[in-house]
């Protein structure tokens, strides 16, 4: 399971003895302690590290040195079945309004060349978690609130514990092969990329990652790159857990945006002629549910600004959860409404969403739609 992004707090949990709360914003010099809920410093003139003691009233504390963090104290303990109660991390971008000194995010992924990463773990036994490497990206420049998208590459897991959603597949990035899970935590949505085996240290480029969850129809190119932080999620546990290093940039170039020029004149393909195409394909089908991708193509003159595919399941599906569109189901009446950012296709562009649904019976894929009205021919 996954957090949701929290606010940083106004006060947090005063430390006792030895262990000192570390004002938000501060400046890491040496080792320092942070026990604050929401306490984070800065280290290398370039990264923020956080205690981020989201989900529990427990204490939790970090030592953070010159070139990452240790867990020292983890109180917290969370149902294996719900989510974790934290995600002490260092990052850079900006995180709640929180931004790591000097970054040049948010940036459109457009404009990016490339963004070098290099991570370091050090991984303990006993404990519940999973080591993550986390890629936020949303479709307006946010420095604030819950972004729309969340990458998240678990470099180790320990426990009874498991990503967002369900397996959809295999990827290889980085010159290794990754579980692809997809679903949403009801805030935002997720792709999880899980290592088969403990990753302790790894160099890539997080642009592959963010590439294949573009070709993956999740985000476009127009979306904004925010923050990328890199640590652990405790559910019990947690003590030892360190990031040793974490280095990341994120390298803009490349050719001149081309000039804009007027659009051409909106409109909607009238009902009954097939202006439309739409493929439907089943990416991962088990005993009592499946994953489905459904991809929207403009066949028509015109440009398509706000769609609305409608469509009926089979007998015994049931929606439970979608991303990239506004799904709702009434009976086996599917009807899936375009979100803020993939509502315009001009001719011959294509658009995807996806969602996760149970299943009674044998699965079989819906057999006609329309597209504002207008019949869709089945590819």
């Amino acid at each position: 399971m996954k957090r949701p992004l929290r606010a940083l707090a106004a006060a947090g949990l005063l430390a006792a003895g030895s262990i000192v709360a570390v004002a938000l914003g501060g400046t890491a010099s040496a080792d320092t302690q942070i026990c604050e809920q929401y306490g984070s410093t800065t280290i290398g003139g370039k990264y923020v590290v956080q205690n981020n003691r989201w989900g529990t009233s427990a204490q939790q504390c970090i030592n953070v040195t010159s070139t990452g963090f240790s867990i020292t104290r983890q109180d917290g303990v969370g149902s294996t079945s719900g989510a974790p109660v934290s995600y002490p991390s260092i990052f850079v971008g900006c995180h709640y309004t929180n931004c790591s000194p000097g970054t040049n995010l948010p940036v459109q992924v457009k404009s990016i060349s490339s963004a070098p990463a290099s991570i370091s773990y050090n991984y303990v036994s006993g404990a519940v978690y999973d080591a993550a490497y986390d890629i936020w990206l949303d479709p307006s420049p946010k420095k604030d609130g819950v972004n729309q998208m969340e990458i998240m590459i678990w470099l180790n897991r320990q426990g009874p514990i498991q990503p967002i959603g369900s397996p959809v597949g295999n990827a290889s990035i980085a010159g290794r092969t990754w579980e692809v899970w997809r679903g949403s935590n009801g805030s935002n949505n997720v792709i999880s990329y899980v290592a088969p085996s403990a990753i302790p240290s790894m160099s890539f480029d997080a642009m592959a990652f963010i590439n294949d969850t573009k070709n993956r129809g999740a985000i476009t190119g127009d979306w904004y790159l925010t923050s990328i932080q890199a640590g652990f999620e405790p559910w019990q546990g947690g003590v030892g857990l360190a990031v040793n290093s974490f280095s990341q940039s994120v390298n803009t170039g490349g050719s001149t945006p081309p000039p804009t020029t007027t659009p051409p004149p909106t409109t909607t393909p009238p009902p009954g002629n097939a202006a439309c195409a739409v493929k439907y394909t089943a990416t991962n089908v088990w005993n009592n549910g499946f994953t489905a991708e459904v991809t929207i193509t403009n066949t028509g003159s015109g440009t398509v600004n706000g769609w609305t595919l409608a469509y009926n399941l089979p007998s015994g599906q049931a929606v439970t959860n979608a991303w990239n569109a506004t799904v709702t189901q009434s009976g086996s009446a599917v009807t899936a409404r375009n979100v803020s950012y993939n509502g315009t296709l001009s001719p011959g562009a294509s658009t995807n969403f996806g969602y996760q649904a149970t299943l009674n019976g044998a699965f079989s894929a819906p057999t006609s739609f329309t597209l504002n009205g207008a019949t869709c021919t089945r590819v």
